[in-house]
């Protein structure tokens, strides 16, 4: 594999003759560079005016590499020859470097340059590039790439520093200042040669361009606009202290973004925000943020903070929001989960509308860090989080409100990585290891990394808030001086909730699917689920609401798979042809006890009630959740439908109820570790409600709130 390197734009301050001057000093020898051992002239040669000069030496070079892969190699040094063009007239010098030592199993290839500032004749740009193609080395290829470019990198850091070096001795010597080149030519001749170019664009060549250019007074270029390169110092300024080979990796990235994209280009700091998610793996990174830049060119992210309203549902009832900033500098923002009804917001936004907040939260997070750094003086690339947990219970372990969660943070993840400098959990009640190991395999390893959780008031003391966060900003409701005009959250009203129809018509254009899904009940003819359950301790999990009439609720299980109804001829007892009836799957021959068992005792559930539960499996085999219409105790012994009830129910509005429900399986595997959590924590429910119907088993639980 071919390793390659591209620096990004390092300017001097000082005219171009002056650092030529400075330049030629590091040679025969340079004793900044223990490595370099010597060099010598083996060819040169000028033009006819002495305005080019073609320099090539042949340049000694002691590797540190172990010894016995020395002795292996033959060879106690490696010799390069490197050839330098000097055009006075243009203010240019090219460096074209090549190995000598190993060519046939090794190709190392430089190029440098020297170039006159595009918007100040009096500063010098300096660029440099190289590629490393190890083919082969004695079986030890990967040994040998590894040290070359361990000793690459630490000469590139030292190559600013050797040319400030030897300027500072000119200094002291008192030469400041070497007038430019001019022709030795009478008036005449000179009058015809083209004048100096005093301010040349910066050359984006490649190093392939560079070192292979026939034509060695004027080396291949193509200009590029000075806002197209990237400055050391704005680097270290804007984007923060990055090695060599990772400033190589971004501006290889940016350039190629450049050549391929031709909308908008990223900011410098959100392309180095993916290289850094990839370990600064070129390939990857690419592959992460193409992604990334496709789904928001989809979506139209970028005008998301002009564009979209924010709903006033979300200004009354959700509770977070940005709140100055921590120690480091960072924006901060406090999300007050154990205040907010989760479940709420979802019933009555849905999840896309949800994505949105989070979305705009983070692309307001992304404007605030561009603004601090600004403020600071320094690179802030990431906020904080401050997660307030006080009133979590298992209200907020709603399943399919952790399912939204988890699709959220999937795309958050994707398209927002390293963004997140730390998470601060306060207040972390008991149930939170039961949120956490149902969250937590979805998050990044190293966001992982970011998580600092504290139970109670453990944030009080030593090691807590106060390292992260002044004193003055803590807000009021953590005990701190600082008003915080964060909503404190409440229950979402149920008259806000939006309908399951309203929730699958909905076009969910970040989201693909909709949770819930809507059954209408006929008195007679009961909606029953399928669910086939492979491996025992499984978990079945539901949640539904009683839109309309009362329901009972049961749940059977059954070694063999149930058969739907065969049609009559006339189609008189087609059940599935009424709108929103499910197939009878209990077999009216079977007989309870003997062909299937009832797992899960009947739960009566009245109109405008929500249930929760769960149901850990015994045995595998077939699993059927009914749900039947509620009337008497003799119309409800038999749940098998009969003719004259289902055409009853088609005439007769009260018998039809109507429920929205959704259902999932977790395998055993992933519940392990949370089990005696969740069911020591279902009363935490009460909390939603004044009136809580319970009812807990030995296998199964489910929970009714009003």
């Amino acid at each position: 594999m071919v390793q390659e390197y591209q620096s990004p734009v390092r300017v001097y301050k000082h005219p171009f003759e002056l650092i030529m001057a400075a330049y030629v000093r590091r040679f025969p020898k340079c004793p900044l560079i223990p490595v370099f051992v010597d060099s010598e002239i083996i060819n040169e040669s000028q033009s006819d005016d002495g305005s080019v000069v073609i320099t090539e030496r042949h340049c000694t070079i002691d590797i540190e590499a172990p010894k016995l892969l020395k002795k292996i190699a033959g060879v106690d040094y490696l010799y390069f020859i490197q050839k330098n063009t000097l055009n006075r007239r243009e203010r240019t010098l090219h460096i074209e470097v090549y190995n000598e030592t190993f060519s046939n199993r090794v190709t190392v290839r430089e190029g440098c340059s020297y170039t006159v500032h595009p918007e100040n004749e009096e500063w010098t740009c300096f660029e440099q590039t190289a590629s490393l193609d190890i083919k082969s080395f004695f079986g030890f290829e990967s040994t040998a790439e590894k040290i070359a470019i361990k000793q690459y990198a630490n000469s590139i850091k030292k190559g600013k520093e050797i040319i400030e070096y030897y300027l500072k001795e000119l200094e002291e010597e008192g030469v400041t200042f070497i007038p430019r080149w001019t022709p030795s030519l009478d008036a005449k001749t000179r009058r015809q040669l083209p004048p100096p170019s005093a301010a040349r664009a910066i050359p984006v060549n490649t190093s392939k361009d560079r070192l292979h250019s026939k034509n060695p007074v004027c080396p291949t270029e193509l200009a590029g606009s000075p806002e197209d390169k990237l400055d050391s110092d704005y680097i270290r300024r804007y984007l923060g202290d990055l090695t060599p080979l990772q400033e190589s990796c971004l501006i290889r990235l940016r350039q190629w973004l450049q050549e391929t994209h031709k909308g908008k280009i990223p900011k410098d700091q959100h392309v180095l925000r993916f290289l850094q998610a990839r370990d600064f793996n070129l390939d990857k990174a690419r592959e992460f943020l193409c992604h990334s830049l496709t789904w928001r060119k989809q979506h139209q992210v970028d005008f998301l903070l002009d564009t979209w309203e924010r709903p006033q549902l979300l200004n009354e009832y959700y509770s977070g929001g940005w709140h100055h900033h921590d120690r480091d500098g960072r924006p901060l923002y406090i999300l007050r989960l154990g205040q907010m009804d989760t479940k709420g917001l979802v019933r009555a936004l849905g999840e896309e509308m949800l994505l949105r907040q989070v979305l705009s939260i983070n692309e307001e997070g992304l404007r605030r860090c561009e603004e601090n750094t600004k403020v600071f003086g320094r690179p802030i690339s990431c906020w904080t989080c401050l997660v307030d947990l006080e009133g979590l219970n298992m209200r907020h372990l709603w399943r399919p409100g952790v399912k939204a969660l988890l699709r959220i943070i999937e795309v958050v993840e994707a398209n927002y990585p390293e963004t997140l400098g730390r998470l601060l959990i306060l207040r972390a009640p008991r149930v939170f290891p039961v949120l956490w190991t149902l969250v937590s395999p979805f998050i990044d390893e190293n966001t992982r990394k970011k998580f600092l959780v504290y139970a109670g008031n453990g944030y009080q003391g030593p090691g807590g808030l106060l390292d992260y966060i002044d004193k003055e900003i803590i807000p009021d409701f953590l005990q701190g001086d600082c008003m915080c005009d964060i909503s404190e959250g409440s229950l979402v009203p149920k008259s806000l909730y939006r309908t399951a129809e309203e929730l699958e018509r909905e076009e969910n254009t970040l989201l693909t699917e909709s949770i819930y899904k809507s059954a209408s009940i006929f008195k007679g003819a009961p909606y029953e689920m399928l669910i086939e359950i492979t491996e025992a301790s499984s978990v079945i999990t539901w949640d539904f609401d009683v839109c309309k009439g009362d329901v009972v609720f049961s749940i059977y299980h059954s070694k063999r798979a149930p058969q739907p109804p065969k049609k009559d001829a006339y189609g008189s007892h087609t059940v599935t042809s009424l709108g929103g009836v499910s197939a009878q799957l209990i077999d009216k021959s079977w007989v309870l006890g003997q062909d299937y068992s009832m797992v899960e005792k009947s739960l009566t559930c009245k109109e405008g009630e929500s249930v929760q539960g769960s149901h850990i499996t015994r045995w595998p085999g077939f699993y059927i959740l009914q749900w039947r219409f509620h009337s008497s105790a003799a119309c409800a012994a038999s749940s098998l439908p009969r003719v004259d009830d289902v055409l009853a129910s088609l005439q007769v509005p009260s018998h039809k109820c109507k429920i929205m429900f959704y259902t999932e399986v977790l395998a055993s595997r992933d519940f392990s570790g949370s089990m005696t959590s969740l069911e020591s924590c279902h009363s935490g429910f009460s909390q939603l409600s004044a009136t809580t119907t319970s009812s807990n088993h030995s296998c199964a639980s489910s929970t009714v709130s009003r």
